[in-house]
């Protein structure tokens, strides 16, 4: 292995888990700040878009889709920069931003004092928190991945999606904190305004942290960086590992259709259902959820250390293709909540398949000066295209009486990645993280197979 090419290693397991510890923790505030939009979007529409328009809530909507939309442009952006400075600086760069845009919204004035210029300001906010977030998945699943070590890579890599979840299971318990303490009044008239303060102020923490964790790239790896024009290259990129990105692209593809599909709009089907008779068991009976599913991605990726990352993303894409027609045409109908759970719950376990190891999946696909670039752009790509849209899709589905289309289409999409999983990957074979030598010689053969999992 070339010190180039080989991530840097931690000295042993403990500093590995201090690194990892400070690396997702700006993942789960920037996911906070991500999902807490989702979570008291109902809370505050009517401040930016009058009660009166019944599109409003497909508005608001749209507003969260939007944002995805500048996420490639981030992972482009803070993918070149942690390819060319380190995994650090883009991490703490990405955070700072995310900070300053959650305090900007949680200060803006409604639509009753500036008018449509409210709702200007909060797509200007999110559109910024999306490029953000763009930068933020790719560089920190790139930090997690390195920064743990090879045996317990699965398991330790797992808390990219622990604290991904960990952020909406923080923005669902404050919602449920305020309900229980206050009420829906308060929470529309202040409450998802100390919501997003919240977030900028974790912000601001995480920003202190991360600056006494360890780089993951050598300094012989950053040196060669600086004077390496193809690091960090889109030309490199596209040029040289086009089909690394297309694998990074079709895998992500049906996983985060479902995982927006499952946790995003599964949560808002239960709290809709329960708002009339128990708007407090709604809340309740997502936390539990959510957390659970936060809890089962170590178990996750712990199992992938032993039997493969292939095997585990088969059985998503079994499951879900399955399963999705039960989320979206059972669990609307079923007012007992304890079948609601359950449901919800069973859902949350099959989608853990993907996205327990879908960060360690994409790092192993790229070498070390495309890595941040080749993850983040093209689960960027995939997650514009397909995760963040479909809780509009949904919900206009939804006012159209078409739902079934919308269970057709997150359905085709798992099964798009399910052939990709069951043909095209392997579950142990060298990869770019613990192999670069033996990978850039098969890079040099004709017959080269780019999707060789290690365990």
């Amino acid at each position: 292995m070339t010190d180039i090419d080989t991530p840097n290693p931690p000295s042993n397991l403990r500093r590995s888990v201090s690194n990892i510890i400070k690396g997702s923790s700006g993942n789960l505030v920037e996911w906070y700040d991500v999902y807490v939009y989702s979570v008291f979007a109902t809370s505050f529409e009517h401040h930016f878009f009058s009660p009166d328009d019944k599109n409003a809530d497909i508005y608001i909507w749209a507003i969260f889709a939007l944002t995805f939309l500048m996420r490639p442009v981030g992972s482009w952006y803070f993918g070149r920069y942690a390819d060319r400075k380190g995994r650090r600086a883009a991490l703490a760069l990405s955070v700072t931003i995310m900070s300053l845009c959650s305090f900007v919204i949680a200060i803006t004035p409604t639509r009753l004092s500036i008018g449509a210029g409210a709702a200007v300001i909060l797509i200007l906010c999110r559109l910024v928190q999306g490029f953000a977030t763009g930068g933020e998945y790719g560089t920190s699943a790139t930090y997690l991945s390195e920064a743990a070590v090879p045996k317990h890579r699965g398991f330790l890599a797992s808390f990219h999606y622990v604290t991904l979840v960990g952020g909406h299971v923080l923005a669902q318990a404050l919602f449920l904190a305020l309900l229980l303490s206050t009420s829906h009044a308060d929470i529309s008239s202040w409450g998802w305004r100390l919501a997003f303060a919240i977030g900028g102020v974790g912000a601001l923490v995480v920003l202190w942290m991360r600056r006494t964790m360890d780089e993951s790239m050598s300094q012989e790896a950053i040196k060669s960086a600086k004077k390496d024009k193809d690091s960090g290259s889109m030309l490199e990129l596209v040029r040289h590992y086009w089909k690394e990105l297309a694998a990074c692209f079709l895998v992500t593809m049906g996983g985060t259709v479902a995982f927006y599909a499952y946790s995003v709009t599964g949560p808002n089907i239960i709290k809709a259902t329960f708002a009339q008779s128990s708007p407090i068991m709604g809340s309740v009976i997502t936390l539990v959820a959510l957390v659970i599913l936060m809890l089962l991605q170590p178990v996750g990726g712990w199992i992938s250390d032993r039997i493969g990352r292939r095997t585990l993303l088969v059985f998503f894409g079994v499951g879900g293709t399955l399963f999705t027609w039960v989320i979206f045409t059972v669990l609307p109908q079923t007012t007992n909540a304890l079948l609601s759970f359950a449901i919800l719950t069973a859902g949350f376990i099959i989608l853990t398949g993907y996205t327990s190891i879908n960060a360690v999946v994409k790092a192993e696909l790229f070498p070390t000066h495309v890595r941040a670039l080749g993850v983040g752009f093209g689960y960027a790509i995939a997650n514009s295209a397909f995760g963040g849209t479909a809780p509009v899709f949904y919900s206009a589905a939804l006012h159209n009486n078409q739902v079934p289309l919308f269970i057709a289409y997150v359905t085709v999409l798992i099964v798009g990645s399910l052939l990709v999983y069951w043909f095209l990957l392997s579950n142990r074979g060298p990869n770019w993280l613990d192999h670069p030598e033996e990978m850039r010689r098969r890079q040099q053969s004709p017959s080269h197979r780019v999707f060789p999992m290690g365990v």
